[in-house]
């Protein structure tokens, strides 16, 4: 789910510094073709009696990957399960590979009552397993404890309470993805509104993070919305919310999860969303990187600014620094260019990676600075602990069209890569199709210049996708490394004649 009190349309200004430098690409191919990653749908018998919205059947989407750097060849992702028009999805679903992701097998993830043969996380104010499951991600330790994560969120018009209620959820792995145990509820927070999202208390977006030189640590960050207690009379006097960032850890390997509290608050009508944690595993220090946006309140929400910043750590997360703010952010929804239908990209939230051998710091997201029109890739990366950074500078090709949704990565010889979606392949006028396709960008200079695109994946038809807010595949995509390749882990959309809406697919590019 992607959770924001006020939607903002755009935002203008920048933070000035070096300037980054593209260079035209030259056009390439993925050294495979994509294989199928997601399989047979888990939860096609799991009843929908009582839920609103329109569950689209075996249509996966919004998937994260991590490699195992203890097991060659293995490799783990996650992803949701039926997607839901109006948050979440039946339940979440682990993909793994023994061969570096040629092929694949699945397994449940402990977070729904739709999961069958394991015992699900219940919701400790009914009891009960949790109706949805969003957000998946998924991390490895240096010992191979693959730890998974995801949102649970429960809607129902059944009486009987549990409305509304989320909560934020971990398990673990031992053997690369196959099985799952450790099955952890790690903040929960009661509904209080018969509105689905419309709660005093609503946990989103959460990540987790393996501690890469530890064993048996993990870190996982998420926001969390408090709005009025939405009684009759506190709507009335005022709509005023507070969305900080929430941690939580574990040093057992997710038998127990601790110091479980907000580390950094925004301040009134204001909210982080799509935190995540990269760790230098030179220093040890932790950045928390996230959007960060603030609105006047009631009774217009008139934006006061979006950025992206952080926080640190330098003692394992037992305290943390002030907010730097690295870049402010401007963007548009993002829109089919024939015919103005909204797709649903995470317009904003960034995607982070840390060079482990220099403690380089990469943050990329879309942005339409320099259109105005239409957002493109913008990156900018810091050299010097997060003290200063370049300012945002365009790495997706410059087509006319929409960029969106990227992941940024850094191999074992210190090359950034970057997969984004774009439309370069929409013909003008075209109402009935969305051909969408998925590309691959690198820098050999650490991130001064782009270029050796590959084209990944597509054209496919984006019309055929879930729609969930828009034409959805999903708010983020993932990206892995095992030594110098990249390993793309993203969703197509499938033509109409197919199972589903969409699948998973993998593939490998080496630059």
């Amino acid at each position: 789910m992607r959770h924001k009190l006020v939607r903002i349309v755009t935002l203008s200004s920048a933070v000035p510094a070096l300037v980054l430098a593209t260079v035209s690409p030259a056009l390439a191919s993925a050294e495979t073709a994509p294989v199928t990653a997601s399989s047979a749908d888990p939860y096609s018998g799991c009843p929908t009696t009582g839920q609103t919205g329109t569950v689209f059947p075996d249509a996966e989407v919004e998937p994260q990957v991590a490699v195992n750097p203890h097991t060659a060849g293995n490799v783990i992702g996650a992803w949701q399960q039926d997607r839901w028009s109006n948050g979440g999805s039946r339940g979440l679903v682990a993909g793994f590979s023994t061969d570096g992701g040629k092929t694949w097998g699945q397994s449940q993830l402990p977070f729904s009552g739709c999961v069958t043969g394991i015992n699900p996380v219940l919701d400790p104010f009914t009891g009960a397993p949790y109706d949805r499951a969003s957000d998946p991600w998924v991390s490895i330790g240096p010992d191979g404890t693959a730890y998974a994560v995801g949102l649970l969120a429960t809607e129902s018009t059944i009486s009987g309470g549990g409305n509304n209620d989320t909560g934020v959820a971990a398990a673990t792995s031992t053997d690369g993805g196959q099985t799952w145990g450790n099955a952890r509820l790690i903040k929960a927070d009661q509904g209080t509104s018969p509105v689905f999202e419309a709660t005093q208390f609503f946990n989103d977006k959460e990540s987790v993070t393996a501690d890469p030189t530890t064993a048996g640590t993990a870190y996982v960050v998420w926001d969390r919305l408090k709005a009025p207690s939405h009684t009759p009379d506190a709507a009335l006097r005022a709509h005023a919310f507070r969305g900080p960032t929430w941690f939580s850890k574990t040093t057992d390997g997710g038998e127990t999860w601790t110091g479980t509290r907000a580390i950094f608050d925004p301040g009134q009508n204001s909210q982080t969303i799509g935190n995540v944690i990269v760790v230098n595993p030179a220093t040890g220090v932790l950045y928390d990187f996230f959007e960060q946006f603030s609105t006047t309140g009631s009774p217009h929400f008139t934006p006061r600014g979006v950025s992206v910043g952080f926080v640190s750590s330098s003692d394992g997360g037992a305290t943390w620094s002030g907010a730097t703010t690295i870049a402010a952010q401007q963007f548009v929804t993002d829109t089919d260019p024939n015919t103005g239908a909204p797709l649903r990209t995470g317009e904003g939230l960034p995607s982070v990676a840390i060079d482990p051998s220099t403690g380089q710091l990469y943050v990329v997201w879309s942005d339409n600075r320099f259109t105005g029109t239409v957002n493109q890739i913008v990156l900018t990366t810091s050299t010097d602990g997060g003290k200063t950074w370049t300012a945002p500078a365009v790495i997706s090709t410059v087509t006319g069209a929409p960029a969106f949704t990227p992941t940024v990565a850094v191999n074992s010889a210190g090359v950034v890569g970057v997969t984004y979606y774009d439309l370069r392949n929409l013909p003008p006028g075209d109402t009935t199709t969305l051909p969408t396709d998925y590309w691959f960008t690198a820098s050999f200079d650490r991130g001064a210049t782009f270029g050796d695109e590959t084209h990944v994946a597509g054209s496919f038809d984006l019309m055929t996708a879930p729609n969930a807010g828009g034409f959805f595949l999903g708010d983020y995509e993932g990206l892995g490394v095992s030594g110098s390749a990249f390993l793309p882990c993203f969703v197509q959309a499938q033509p109409a004649s197919a199972t589903g809406p969409t699948d998973v697919f993998a593939n490998s590019v080496t630059p």
